[in-house]
C-alpha cells in the first residue's frame, strides 16, 4: 500500500517535472545559453515541485485549522506575512537550488574521495536483507535517523551562544502560525542543509528519497507550529510533536531562552525529549516569544533586518566576551 501510494505521488512529481522542463526551463535555458547546466537543473526541479505541493497542503490543510480552532486570536495577521516569504523561499526550493549549485561539487568530490579510499557509506537498507530493504520500513529507519540528528542539531542551537542568535530569528516570532516553521536566519539554513546532507550521506540515503523524507519532515513541522488546537492525545503525543508540546518550546521564560537550560527540542518525534530527558507536558497557553523582546530588545520584523539583526546581536556577544577575557587576564 505504501509502496504504491508512493510510486503515484513519484510519477506525478515526475510528470509535472518533465512538461515543466521541457515547456519553461529548457526553452529558457537555451535562450540564454546556460545549456551547461542541463541535467542538473532537470533534477533540481523535482524538490521544487514536491516543495510547491507541500505548500498548497500545508494552507489547504491547515489554514482552516486556524481559522476554526486557534489557539490564539489576533486583532491582524500582519507578523505573519514575513514568513510566508520564508516559507516559499525554503519550501519552493529556491534555497535548495542555490545550495545545489552552490555545494554539489563539494558532495562529489567527497564521494570520491570515499570511494578512492574504499571507505563504504553505511547501507541500513541491508541491516536485514528481506525487512530492512522494504520501501515502508527503509523510509522509516532513515526517518528516525535523520529526525535522531535533528534533535541534537536543536539542542546545539540553542546551547552555543553565538548559533542561537541565529536560530533567535525563528522564536522571535510571537505569532506562531502553520508558516512560520521556516523562519529561520539563512545562514543557519546553510550549515542545517549541510549537516542533514552529510548525515544522509553517510547512511545512504537516496537523493530522491531525501527530498520526501525532508518533505514530509518539514510538512509534520508546519503542523507543530499551527496556530490550532489539535489534540494528539494520550499515546500519539508521545510519538510525534505536537503543537502543545512544541509551543511550550516557544514559551517565553520556560522553553528555549539562554543555554543553560530548555526543554521539547524533539523535531518530529517526542521520544527523544523523553529519553534524553528534556520533555515538558504543561499544556499552559503562555506567550510565545523570546523575554528580551518583551524588555524592549528589537528582533526585526522584515526579512532583511531579522538577517542583520542576528549579526549584529553576534558582534555584541563577541564584544563583551572580549572585553571578559581582557578584564581576567588584566587580573592576573
Amino acid at each position: 500500500m505504501f509502496h504504491l501510494i508512493a510510486s503515484s505521488l513519484d510519477d506525478l512529481v515526475s510528470t509535472l517535472q518533465t512538461w515543466l522542463y521541457v515547456d519553461v526551463i529548457q526553452p529558457l535555458m537555451f535562450k540564454f545559453g546556460w545549456m551547461d547546466y542541463d541535467e542538473d537543473t532537470y533534477d533540481a526541479l523535482y524538490p521544487v515541485i514536491v516543495g510547491f505541493l507541500t505548500i498548497v497542503a500545508m494552507y489547504v490543510v491547515l489554514r482552516p485549522l486556524e481559522a476554526l480552532r486557534p489557539v490564539e486570536k489576533w486583532e491582524n495577521r500582519k507578523a505573519v506575512r514575513v514568513d510566508v516569504l520564508y516559507s516559499w523561499i525554503i519550501k519552493l526550493g529556491l534555497f535548495n537550488l542555490f545550495f545545489f549549485f552552490a555545494f554539489q561539487p563539494l558532495f562529489d568530490n567527497t564521494q570520491s574521495w570515499l570511494r578512492y579510499h574504499n571507505i563504504g557509506t553505511i547501507n541500513l537498507d541491508n541491516l536485514w536483507p528481506g525487512v530492512t530493504s522494504q520501501p515502508l520500513v527503509s523510509f522509516l529507519i532513515y526517518f528516525v535517523v535523520i529526525d535522531f540528528a535533528g534533535y541534537w542539531y536543536h539542542r546545539w542551537e540553542h546551547k552555543f551562544g553565538i548559533w542561537w542568535e541565529l536560530h533567535a530569528v525563528h522564536h522571535s516570532q510571537r505569532q506562531m502560525s502553520l508558516w512560520c516553521d521556516d523562519r529561520n536566519h539563512l545562514l543557519d539554513d546553510i550549515i542545517q542543509a549541510g549537516f542533514f546532507a552529510a548525515i544522509a550521506l553517510a547512511v545512504g540515503v537516496a537523493p530522491a528519497q531525501f527530498v520526501v523524507l525532508t518533505a514530509v519532515s518539514n510538512f509534520l513541522q508546519s503542523i507543530q507550529h499551527t496556530n490550532a488546537r489539535l489534540n494528539y492525545g494520550w499515546l500519539l503525543e508521545r510519538i510525534l510533536v505536537s503543537p502543545a508540546f512544541h509551543r511550550r518550546h516557544h514559551a517565553v521564560g520556560y522553553g528555549h531562552e539562554g543555554t543553560a537550560y530548555g526543554c521539547n527540542f524533539g523535531v518530529v518525534l517526542s521520544w527523544w525529549d523523553m529519553l534524553f530527558k528534556t520533555a515538558s507536558w504543561n499544556r499552559t497557553v503562555e506567550p510565545t516569544g523570546i523575554r528580551d523582546q518583551i524588555e524592549g530588545e528589537s528582533y526585526g520584523e522584515g526579512f532583511f533586518s531579522q538577517h542583520w539583526l542576528a549579526f549584529v546581536r553576534i558582534a555584541r556577544r563577541l564584544r563583551s566576551r572580549a572585553q571578559a577575557q581582557g578584564k581576567d587576564a588584566a587580573a592576573l
